[in-house]
């Protein structure tokens, strides 16, 4: 007969490897269940706006938001760029009134070439200057005026600059000088009389010692408004003008250049009153720009809340393939759950926000930063339109462009680094040898501007032409630089440039019609067939929830 004992024993040794086997099972099963969860994780991240509305019937909030923020983000830019060009004219013309006020027999784009080469010209140029300046509010058509600090005009400073000590004998090859510069200045008050019929005798015992003149400048300041936006129903600006006449005689080369330097500050007006509507006007831009605001904020929320899901989801997948396959990701399959597209619309809703509030601020004479506002809204604005390509790449037909640039990229730019070393050595050998006798080539930033108009074949004939032939030597070596330059960049870089993006191109499309190569990741999530109407991605959460219902139930029961 059997030993009672020994069959107890022998039954509870096998019910512990049966319950060793269950959860052995059971775990695996966990695992697979966990594996498939993720990878539908994976795949419904991945999805386009449409397929995801499919899946879950969440609704493409981010693609409305985008589209509506372009609307309005355009007609804000067009609004707020036609007022800009308003400042801007407005600018330009009183500089151009300016030269034709203040000096003598300007005409029309001889800016380069306005000087003076007598002594006589100096002193008719200068008091022709300081009368025009006395009698401005009588003779000027636009609403100029003096500046006042106080109760009192503020009075036009001649100063000249000269070396403190000089002794120059041409002929006889000897000079004596001490390069210190010394200034003098007068200073003449609006309500001054002049008389300027004889030079050299007069009331303000000015005079010029050419040897050890260096320059003179006569600086005053003026007034205006801008009244032309009162038509366009926005409030004027006043305006400060700071101008500077400079003749300069740094070179004692016997031609004394003279320019116009006129420095534009925009203030608010201190006591203003506009009968009419216009008040109302300004309060509705404003009310659409804060509307602008809280749809960019709403867009960088929900953009910003993506790349951190992303980010999340990036370092799910990165601890599960470690602890299961006992892999490492790979750099490239991280980085695409970092979407630059997201990004890229978080930056110009932060620039679009930025550059709106600067234009409530402007539209309401608390600040009159133009030029950073139109830098800020025309980035963002650029930036949104590129936005949408995006959107456009969920289509195969849209998407070759995008896929073409992202793949040639890296190329592009290790080419581009090494045709720069080569563009750089033209550009400093042509500023150096060139810049004297060639007027395109007198800086580098002109010297870049030319040889890149040149690649583009733009201008060719007037670069050879407008050399001079005063040295023989410079325009013989002149002709091999611009041919070799020619030559070298049409011809072989730029060719080779075309060829990389034109071999990325063929590549994609072959790809597109063959297939695209699989990553690591795109092979992971290969393995999940679920369709996005199939109801899976629905009920994701609510399997999770009764697996851990069922799991905590089974092993109460064990």
């Amino acid at each position: 007969m059997e030993n009672p004992e020994v069959a107890v024993s022998s039954c509870s040794a096998q019910d512990d490897e049966n319950l060793r086997s269950y959860k052995r099972h059971l775990s695996v099963s966990q695992e697979g269940l966990l594996e498939d969860q993720l990878r539908r994780k994976l795949k419904f991240f991945f999805m386009n706006p449409c397929e995801k509305f499919k899946a879950r019937g969440r609704k493409p909030w981010k693609l409305g938001i985008q589209l509506l923020k372009i609307a309005m983000v355009t007609i804000q830019l067009v609004v707020f760029g036609l007022s800009n060009q308003m400042v801007v004219a407005f600018k330009e013309e009183n500089t151009v009134a300016f030269k034709h006020l203040f000096l003598k027999g300007y005409m029309d784009r001889m800016d380069d070439t306005y000087a003076v080469y007598t002594q006589t010209d100096v002193y008719d140029q200068i008091f022709f200057a300081v009368n025009r300046y006395l009698q401005l509010p009588n003779i000027s058509v636009g609403n100029h005026a003096y500046e006042k600090r106080g109760a009192e005009e503020t009075a036009l400073a001649l100063c000249q600059q000269f070396y403190k000590r000089g002794t120059i004998c041409p002929g006889n090859d000897t000079f004596d000088i001490d390069p210190e510069i010394v200034t003098d200045c007068l200073y003449i008050e609006p309500t001054t009389q002049l008389d300027n019929t004889t030079v050299g005798k007069h009331n303000l015992n000015f005079t010029l010692d050419f040897h050890r003149l260096v320059a003179v400048q006569l600086m005053f300041n003026l007034k205006a408004i801008n009244l032309q936006t009162v038509r366009h129903h926005e409030l004027p600006d006043c305006y400060d003008f700071t101008l500077t006449i400079v003749f300069d005689n740094k070179a004692h080369s016997g031609r004394i250049k003279i320019r116009l330097d006129n420095d534009i500050a925009i203030r608010e007006c201190k006591d203003w009153h506009v009968s009419g509507s216009i008040q109302k006007n300004t309060h509705y831009m404003m009310i659409f720009d804060a509307f602008v605001i809280l749809t960019c904020l709403a867009s960088l929320i929900l953009c910003t809340r993506s790349v951190i899901k992303g980010i999340w989801l990036q370092r799910e997948f990165v601890s599960f393939f470690l602890s299961n396959y006992k892999k490492e990701v790979s750099f490239s399959d991280q980085m695409e759950f970092v979407n630059g597209w997201y990004i890229l619309i978080i930056v110009s809703d932060i620039l679009t926000i930025v550059g709106s509030t600067l234009k409530m601020e402007i539209q309401a004479k608390s600040l009159t930063s133009y030029d950073v506002c139109s830098i800020l809204l025309g980035t963002s604005t650029m930036l949104v339109w590129l936005g949408v390509i995006r959107y456009l790449g969920f289509f195969q037909k849209y998407n070759l462009l995008i896929l073409t640039l992202r793949a040639a990229l890296p190329n592009v730019m290790r080419f581009c680094c090494c045709a720069a070393m080569i563009y750089l050595g033209y550009c400093f050998c042509g500023w150096i040898v060139l810049g004297p006798y060639h007027v395109k080539f007198r800086s580098l930033n002109m010297v870049s501007e030319c040889l890149f108009s040149l690649i583009n074949g733009d201008d060719m004939f007037a670069t050879f032409a407008k050399m001079q032939q005063k040295s023989y030597l410079v325009w013989l070596f002149s002709r091999i630089y611009l041919y070799s330059f020619i030559s070298l960049f049409i011809y072989m870089v730029l060719s080779l440039f075309i060829a990389l993006i034109t071999d990325t191109y063929e590549t994609i499309k072959h790809y597109q019609q063959d297939g695209f190569p699989e990553t690591e990741l795109q092979t992971f999530i290969s393995q999940c067939k679920d369709l996005p109407n199939s109801g899976r991605y629905r009920l994701e959460e609510e399997s999770s929830a009764s697996l851990f219902c069922c799991c905590n139930g089974c092993s109460g029961h064990i």
